[in-house]
């Protein structure tokens, strides 16, 4: 075959031409709005309309999302019918309005009802963008306040999936009064120790974002989700640059510590399920220990190993308290409590890698842990920034402090940090004012407060988790005005005395029991490492399971009391 012959045009003689292209049935097929591809309909809605192509997150409808959410058959709806209100006398809004009622099925942007969550009641209400992009009007925030009261009234926890553009124009200022009405109401019932679970999707602007949305006891989001004041053009409009990618996504916000956490949407009902049976009233410690004899004595494994070393130097436990290779905060978490969810977020600024914290349960009995966190890894203590707090860290603590206050949740804190970070960063966002901080509302907080050092307890950054009812510390853990290293430079313009500085700054558990600084020593079994960690656990188990006996039945008050003499001796 000759070479020019090769690229010569292909006969479509014996092609058979289609007349008619193949019929899809109606409503097969769907175009995804994130990747654009086909996708068959009946897949998402079978998989909580997803793109199964992309990942992507289809708008859910208020009653697909109730039914996504609650018990079967459990769903009451309230306020399904309100008479249309036009403050303004808006021209064509009546109309408008009428239309989306007739082609939706709604009668406003919003749905609000009694459900079950795995058989726990609760009051949710679920946004619909179809309706005016579930803007906020009148009828909107009445439907919202009114459920909120009714929660109030019969103390049930209140779930609202936000879902808007913001305040509905036709309704001008009144429209503005909705923010307020929306969020008084759930200032009353969090007042009356209602729990408030927010639930941002895609998207949430405007003034629903600067109301209800955003006061949640705990606020999950989707992934993805558009979250914002202001939208993305009106923001690049205004500052004259483009804005970076993933800005104002729910990862974004993360980041930046204003909601808690990313839930899958096919995971969301298993979390709110475990969020409100760890807020469920009634719950107490297990009057019956359900652990093993082992607890009250040592096995034959820790007797070897638990030899009380008192000829060990104090820099000796200096260096042990720095290992590599001892148990973290997170170990303890894992090993001592069950239902262990993590929340993110001073709600200021940004959330700290430095500091974890959450709402788990220890024997049956809701509790807040906190702890300061370093990593196992190079990697993960930079990224934890080697356990040393940023201001954010702190404010983070203590916003979980005061919502166990509201809850009536004992807080256990685990100290384990060098000491605050003290960088140009954490001094422009106020580091002093955020550890005063939490000193101050620490010292009153009506909950009974359990302070553990399991190994640094370096300074101010300890201490501000450290304003305990009791503070206990490992056998070879350190609690130090500052490190031995930055004693020995200060007063001796020698850094290299830290060993000589360690034995008279008093710093080992030993030390600080006969200054009475500390109630309790807990035995390392040797030196705390990772074989020890079982036996270290289970100590503390059966040690704060008694702690918490003897606060039980004290009130608030004789716990901040109690706090507070405890500090005014020394």
């Amino acid at each position: 075959m000759k070479l020019q012959n090769m690229f010569k045009k292909t006969s479509r003689k014996n092609y058979i031409a289609l007349k008619e292209r193949p019929e899809v049935p109606e409503g097969l097929l769907r175009k995804c709005n994130k990747c654009g591809a086909a996708i068959i309909a009946e897949d998402v809605k079978q998989g909580y309309y997803i793109c199964p192509k992309c990942g992507g997150y289809f708008r859910v409808h208020a009653y697909r999302r109730v039914a996504m959410i609650a018990d079967e058959g459990t769903f009451e709806e309230w306020d399904k019918e309100m008479e249309f209100v036009n403050p303004l006398s808006f021209k064509g809004y009546k109309e408008k309005a009428e239309k989306l009622r007739q082609s939706t099925g709604l009668n406003e942007a919003v749905v609000t009802g009694k459900v079950k969550i795995d058989g726990i009641p609760a009051v949710l209400g679920v946004c619909d963008g179809r309706f005016l992009m579930a803007s906020m009007g009148e009828i909107v925030g009445e439907k919202i306040a009114r459920a909120v009261e009714r929660a109030t009234e019969e103390q049930l926890p209140v779930i609202l999936f936000a879902c808007s553009g913001g305040a509905r124009m036709q309704e001008g200022i009144i429209s503005l009064m909705q923010m307020a009405k929306t969020s008084a109401a759930l200032k009353k019932h969090s007042d009356a120790g209602g729990l408030y679970i927010s639930v941002l999707t895609d998207p949430t602007t405007g003034g629903v974002t600067a109301s209800f949305a955003m006061l949640g006891d705990i606020i999950l989001a989707e992934p993805g989700a558009l979250i914002g004041f202001a939208g993305p053009r009106v923001i690049e409009q205004t500052i004259g640059e483009k804005l970076p990618k993933g800005f104002q996504r729910s990862e974004f916000l993360l980041e930046h510590g204003f909601i808690d956490s990313i839930v899958e949407r096919e995971n969301m009902k298993q979390v709110l399920s475990q969020i409100v049976r760890l807020h469920s009233k009634g719950e107490i410690l297990c009057k019956k220990d359900k652990t093993k004899t082992t607890d009250t004595c040592l096995t034959k494994k820790e007797g070897r190993r638990h030899v009380k070393l008192h000829t060990r130097s104090a820099w000796d436990r200096v260096q042990i308290s720095r290992k590599k290779g001892r148990p973290v905060g997170a170990d303890y978490i894992d090993s001592l409590f069950t239902d262990f969810i993590e929340l993110h977020g001073d709600r200021y600024y940004k959330d700290d890698p430095a500091v974890i914290g959450g709402i788990a349960r220890f024997h049956g009995m809701p509790v807040t842990v906190i702890t300061q966190a370093k990593g196992k890894t190079t990697k993960e203590n930079v990224k934890r920034n080697f356990a040393m707090p940023s201001p954010e860290g702190y404010r983070k603590a203590l916003r979980l402090m005061k919502q166990a206050e509201k809850f009536h949740r004992p807080v256990l804190c685990f100290v384990d940090t060098p000491g605050a970070f003290c960088g140009l960063e954490a001094e422009e966002r106020g580091q002093g004012e955020a550890i005063a901080r939490n000193l101050f509302e620490l010292s009153a907080l009506k909950v009974p407060v359990l302070s553990i050092v399991i190994g640094e307890g370096g300074s101010g950054g300890a201490l501000a988790l450290s304003v305990g009812n009791e503070v206990w510390m490992l056998e070879n853990a350190t609690y130090s005005i500052l490190s031995p290293e930055g004693f020995a430079s200060i007063l001796w313009k020698d850094g290299r005395r830290a060993k000589e500085a360690s034995g008279v700054m008093k710093i080992t558990a030993q030390d600080l029991k006969a200054l009475g600084v500390i109630e309790e020593i807990i035995p390392e079994y040797g030196m705390a490492d990772q074989p020890a960690l079982i036996s270290i656990s289970r100590y503390m188990k059966r040690h704060i399971k008694t702690f918490l006996k003897k606060q039980n039945g004290k009130t608030g008050d004789q716990l901040a009391a109690e706090r507070y003499q405890r500090f005014r001796v020394f």
